[in-house]
């Protein structure tokens, strides 16, 4: 499945949006997980929070296929 961002035509009825087309519980937990890195951001007061979300990605990156490369096993 492809990520999807928010084309701003949002819609709440059903079970998925028809404007980026994601279920709304992806919509709830992705929003959390953003308002939960930018707290992080804001709670250690980084200078360079470009730096952080730059390395965030990558790690992330090289954890996704880690887990994608065990799942497989």
């Amino acid at each position: 499945m492809k990520f999807s961002p928010c084309t701003s035509q949002c819609t709440s009825d059903g079970d998925f949006c028809r404007g980026c087309g994601r279920s709304h519980n992806e919509i709830r937990d992705t929003s959390a997980l953003w308002a939960k890195v930018a707290a992080h951001m804001l709670e250690y007061g980084y200078d360079d929070p470009e730096k952080f979300l730059e390395t965030l990605n990558q790690k992330s990156l090289r954890r996704l296929t880690v887990l994608q490369e065990n799942r497989r096993r």
